[in-house]
This record gives structure tokens, C-alpha cells and sequence, in this order.
């Protein structure tokens, strides 16, 4: 009858474990998709690339990106040279150009 209660117990804090873990998870799809909008939607966007940390894009008209609201989404720094941004996302630049990728 203990092994039981400990069972319970085991299971119990797995399944709180994981919807810790599934509630801490981002959804890069979504982060993509506010990101391609704050860049002035994707048409706007001419081409991008990803080196390691930074997210670099070549728009349209610079003017449409709304670099606050990048800002906000986390974003650690924008850089603009010319119809360029750099914008610094850490390490989630990879996982969100991915999910970029298959939006276009």
C-alpha cells in the first residue's frame, strides 16, 4: 500500500514537472511571425541571414520596421546601416530564422 502512495506521489510531480517545463517553452512560430510583422510584414523583407547571435535583415523601406516593438520582443540591440538591420536575439536567432523560413 506505500509503493502506491509513492507511485501517486512520482507521478504527481511529473506531470506538474512537465507542464512547468511546456509552460516555460517558447513558440518560436509565433515569435517569427510578430517579427516578420514589426519588420513592416514580408514583403517588406528583401533578404535575411542569421550570424550566430544576430538576426541580420535587408528591407525594403527601413522606415515600416517598428525597432521598439523588436526591442520589446527582446531583442538585446538593433543596428541599422543603410536599408539593413542586425538585430542581436541571442541564441534564438537559429530557431527563429528556421520558423521564418517556413513562412515564406
Amino acid at each position: 500500500m506505500e509503493i502506491i502512495k509513492y507511485l501517486i506521489i512520482v507521478v504527481i510531480l511529473v506531470l506538474v514537472a512537465l507542464a512547468i517545463i511546456k509552460a516555460n517553452k517558447k513558440d518560436f512560430k509565433l515569435d517569427a511571425n510578430k517579427l516578420i510583422q514589426n519588420l513592416g510584414g514580408k514583403d517588406n523583407v528583401i533578404k535575411y541571414e542569421v550570424n550566430k547571435s544576430r538576426f541580420i535583415v535587408t528591407l525594403k523601406d527601413v522606415s515600416k520596421a517598428n525597432k521598439e516593438a523588436i526591442q520589446k520582443m527582446g531583442a538585446k540591440g538593433i543596428l541599422e546601416v543603410d536599408n539593413q538591420l542586425k538585430i542581436i536575439l541571442g541564441s534564438d536567432a537559429g530557431k527563429i530564422i528556421k520558423c521564418i523560413n517556413d513562412l515564406k
